[in-house]
């Protein structure tokens, strides 16, 4: 009766995480889209950056509730779609940077403020929800939490970054901030591609297939 109990409990314990994990996919799918668009109007590297980092959340929060339910194959080819779809946001994001090395202009400061204001409450809720099953999925749950809170921080850092621009008139600090962001976007989609030609490895594995 005793393992039945516990069986039940760790079910019931990754039912919450899949729930949770899909709705904070979908608040960061959602800002995406906010944070995408206001940056290509106020003229923001580091905004635009972000914004790809929303992308990655969904992504990585989209792929704990497959790791929580689907085969390791599937699991894998949708990884590396994941990875794929990352970088195509990075990609624009770090061409807009590269044309703005020659002469980087400021953005306009208050969407900045504003959009980033309303990142580090999504953020935020992102971060309290799963802090609520961070312990039910292992490393997996855990992992979402931490990239939560962390990108609180980063939503600080773009609002610092528009107080330094609305003193000193510079596009310099929002695009050196932007290229740091776009960075850890790149190295992001970069491990969730290594994850995920681990799982294809493992599911051959398990197949008994011959591993290439």
């Amino acid at each position: 009766m005793g393992a039945y109990d516990e069986g039940g409990d760790e079910a019931l314990d990754r039912r919450r995480l899949r729930r949770v994990v899909l709705v904070v996919a979908g608040l960061n799918l959602a800002y995406f889209f906010v944070e995408f668009s206001v940056a290509q109007v106020a003229g923001s590297i580091s905004l635009l950056a972000d914004s790809v980092d929303f992308l990655e959340d969904a992504s990585v929060n989209l792929l704990i509730f497959a790791a929580l339910g689907w085969p390791l194959a599937r699991r894998a080819a949708m990884g590396k779609l994941m990875a794929v779809v990352i970088l195509g946001p990075a990609a624009l994001a770090g061409w807009e940077a590269a044309h703005r090395f020659a002469d980087p202009v400021a953005p306009d400061v208050v969407p900045v403020v504003v959009v980033s204001l309303g990142a580090i409450v999504v953020n935020g809720t992102s971060a309290w929800l799963l802090a609520r099953v961070r312990h039910h999925g292992g490393s997996l749950g855990r992992a979402a939490f931490l990239s939560a809170r962390n990108d609180v921080l980063i939503n600080a850092a773009i609002i610092a970054m528009a107080l330094v621009t609305s003193w000193t008139s510079s596009g310099w600090p929002d695009l050196l901030l932007g290229c740091l962001i776009i960075g850890l976007a790149l190295h992001a989609a970069h491990e969730v591609w290594e994850i995920s030609e681990e799982e294809r490895l493992d599911a051959k594995a398990l197949a008994g297939e011959p591993i290439d």
